[in-house]
C-alpha cells in the first residue's frame, strides 16, 4: 500500500470529535486515471484562442470522451482490485472516469489504510465523516486518481446572498436614454446594465443559443417573482417570458412564495432580464449528491458532459476556498470544466465574497483564493459599485495555491506584479493562476423575492449578468451562422481585452490587509474589466 492523499491538519474551524461508527455506510467514488488530459488541455486552447486556425471548431461529445476515457489497463486493474474486494462499483460518468460503490466505514478503513473520522464544523454544528489521509496499492497507482469524499472536507460557508431593503421612493427611469439614470448610483436594475454597458433590449431570435443557471443548496427559483420583476424592470419584454426547468440528484423547484431563493431569484431575473428572449434554463440540483462535500458541482458537470447539446453558457454564483478541496479532486473538477469548455460552452464562476479573504472573512495570515476561480478553464467573475464603476471591496481574486499560471493571462499578470512591487508579498503565490478574468456590477441589485423588492450584493449577481452579455453575444454569432464564444479566457485575454471598461480603483480587503489594488490593465478584483457590448461585438467579428 501507498499513501496515496494526505492532508496535514484538519481544515480550519473543524475539530475532530471521535472515531466513526464502523457500521456507517459510506457512499464513496472513484476516479481513474484520464487517457490524455494534456490532449484534451491542446484540443481546448486550439478551439479558443482567435488566432489558432481551429478557433471555434469545438469538439463533438464523442471527440472529448475519447481524451478523458480511463485506458482499459486502468478500468481492469481497478475492477480486479474492487472485484477481489466483493465491491459492486457503477460507473457515474458519460466517459466512464467516475466509478460509485457504497461500504461500511469498517470496510473503507482496511481498504484503504485509513482513519474514517467524524469532525465537526464549530460554527454551525454541522458534522461529516472523513479521513486525513488513505492510501491505495502500490500497483494502482498511475490507475486510480483519487477516492471522493475522503481527504476534502464540506463547505459549511457556502454563505448566499443577504437581501436588504431597498429604498423607499421609486426613481422613475428613463428607458431611452443613453446616459446613466441618477438612480444607477444607489440601485441597480436592467435599465441601468443596458446604460452603462450598453446591452441591447432587443431579443434574440436563434432558439438553439441556451443559458444555463445552476441551483444548488435547495435555492429555487420563483415563476412569479419573475413576473414581476419582468412587468415592473423590463415592461417591454413579455412578463410571461419564464425559464425551463431541468433537474438531477432529486432536485425540484417548488414555487410557494417563501420558498423562493434569493439566490436563485437572483441568478434567473438577471439572466432571463438581461439576456432578452435568450432561453434559459434553471438547472437544479437536489440533495442526493453523488460527489460528497461539492454539493453536487462534478454531478452537474457529468449531468451536462451527458447531453448531446449542453447550453453554450454556464453561469454558477457558488464556490468555496480551494484549501478545503484535495488538490486530486480541484484537478479532476478542472478537467472537467476543459471538457466542457472544448465542446463549446462558456463557464462562468462568481469569484467569492471575501476579498483577498476568498469566501469568507475569517482569521487568515495568508490570502485564500477560491475554488473554482483558480482553475484556468473557466472564467472568474469579480465585482464592481458604483457610478462611475469602482472596484467592489468583496471582489474576491488572488492566486491559485493548486493551479500554475495559464500562458493566456502571463503579459496581463506580469505587469500587475510589476507594478505591485513587494506589497503582500509571502502572502500568495505569485506563480499561480491568477483570477478574477473579468468583472460586472454586483452590490445594490434590485431584486423581487416573495414579492417584495430588496437589493443584493455579491460576485453572485455579477456572474449571471457578464454570462447575459455573453448569451448576446452568441445570439449574435448564431444568427449569422457562427460558432459560440466557448471557453472565453484567451480570447478576453487578447482580442477581448481592449473591448472592457478597465476598473482602476479600490481594492479588495481581506486577513488583515488591504488586500490587492485595482489599476490599469489586469488586476486581482476587477480583472480585465467590465463588457462594453459594442466593443465586445466588434472583436467577435460582428
Amino acid at each position: 500500500m501507498q499513501v496515496h492523499e494526505a492532508r496535514e491538519d484538519i481544515p480550519e474551524g473543524f475539530v475532530l470529535s471521535g472515531a466513526a461508527p464502523q457500521d456507517t455506510v459510506l457512499n464513496l467514488r472513484v476516479a481513474l486515471v484520464q487517457s490524455d488530459p494534456a490532449g484534451l488541455e491542446k484540443a481546448l486552447m486550439d478551439v479558443s484562442t482567435p488566432s489558432n486556425a481551429l478557433y471555434g471548431q469545438h469538439l463533438s461529445k464523442e471527440e472529448v470522451e475519447k481524451f478523458v476515457a480511463p485506458s482499459a489497463d486502468s478500468v481492469a486493474a481497478v475492477n480486479a482490485w474492487f472485484a477481489e474486494n466483493g465491491i459492486d462499483a457503477k460507473p457515474i460518468s458519460p466517459a466512464g472516469d467516475w466509478l460509485s460503490f457504497s461500504i461500511p466505514v469498517s470496510k473503507a478503513n482496511e481498504l484503504f489504510d485509513a482513519d474514517f473520522s467524524v469532525f465537526t464544523h464549530q460554527e454551525t454544528g454541522k458534522t461529516s465523516i472523513r479521513t486525513l489521509s488513505y492510501s491505495i496499492p502500490t500497483d494502482l497507482q498511475g490507475h486510480l486518481d483519487l477516492v471522493h469524499p475522503t481527504i476534502t472536507f464540506p463547505n459549511p460557508f457556502a454563505r448566499l446572498p443577504a437581501m436588504i431593503a431597498p429604498p423607499k421612493a421609486k426613481p422613475a427611469v428613463n428607458l431611452t436614454s443613453d446616459a446613466v439614470p441618477a438612480s444607477c448610483a444607489t440601485t441597480i436594475t436592467p435599465s441601468c446594465l443596458q446604460a452603462l454597458y450598453g446591452i441591447p433590449t432587443t431579443p434574440a431570435t436563434t432558439s438553439t443559443n441556451q443559458l444555463g443557471v445552476s441551483g444548488f443548496i435547495e435555492q429555487f427559483a420563483n415563476q412569479a417573482d419573475l413576473k414581476t420583476f419582468l412587468t415592473n424592470f423590463r415592461p417591454d419584454v413579455p412578463s410571461t417570458t419564464t425559464f425551463q426547468l431541468q433537474t438531477l440528484d432529486g432536485g425540484s423547484n417548488p414555487q410557494s412564495p417563501r420558498e423562493a431563493g434569493v439566490e436563485a431569484n437572483l441568478d434567473i431575473q438577471y439572466t432571463v432580464g438581461v439576456a432578452t428572449e435568450v432561453p434559459t434554463f434553471f438547472i437544479s440540483v437536489g440533495e442526493d449528491f453523488h460527489d460528497g462535500a461539492l454539493e453536487g458541482f462534478l454531478d452537474i458537470i457529468n449531468f451536462l458532459l451527458g447531453e448531446n447539446s449542453p447550453p453554450q453558457v454556464l453561469t454558477t454564483s457558488y464556490g468555496q476556498n480551494e484549501n478545503t478541496i484535495s488538490r486530486a479532486l480541484a484537478n479532476n473538477l478542472c478537467n472537467a470544466y476543459a471538457q466542457l469548455g472544448a465542446r463549446g460552452v462558456s463557464i462562468l464562476f462568481a469569484s467569492g465574497d471575501g476579498g483577498v479573504a476568498g469566501s469568507q472573512t475569517t482569521r487568515c495570515t495568508t490570502f485564500l483564493p477560491t475554488f473554482p476561480s483558480g482553475c484556468p478553464f473557466m472564467t472568474s467573475v469579480g465585482a464592481t459599485t458604483g457610478v462611475p464603476e469602482t472596484s467592489a471591496s468583496f471582489s474576491s481574486g488572488g492566486f491559485s495555491n493548486f493551479f500554475a499560471q495559464p500562458s493566456y493571462q502571463s503579459t496581463a499578470v506580469s505587469s500587475f506584479l510589476t507594478a505591485l512591487g513587494n506589497t503582500n508579498s509571502g502572502k500568495f503565490n505569485r506563480s499561480g493562476r491568477a483570477f478574477p478574468d473579468v468583472a460586472a456590477m454586483g452590490d445594490n441589485v434590485e431584486i423581487v423575492v416573495g414579492g417584495e423588492f430588496g437589493l443584493v450584493a455579491g460576485t453572485s449577481c455579477s456572474s449571471p449578468i457578464f454570462a447575459s452579455v455573453v448569451s448576446l453575444l452568441n445570439d449574435g454569432l448564431a444568427a449569422e451562422g457562427k460558432p459560440p464564444l466557448g471557453f472565453l479566457n484567451p480570447f478576453l485575454y487578447s482580442t477581448g481585452a481592449a473591448a472592457l471598461n478597465d476598473i482602476t480603483t479600490g481594492s479588495n480587503p481581506g486577513c488583515n490587509t488591504n488586500g490587492f489594488p485595482a489599476g490599469t490593465g489586469w488586476d486581482p478584483v476587477t480583472g480585465l474589466g467590465t463588457p462594453n457590448f459594442a466593443k465586445l461585438k466588434a472583436a467577435v467579428g460582428l
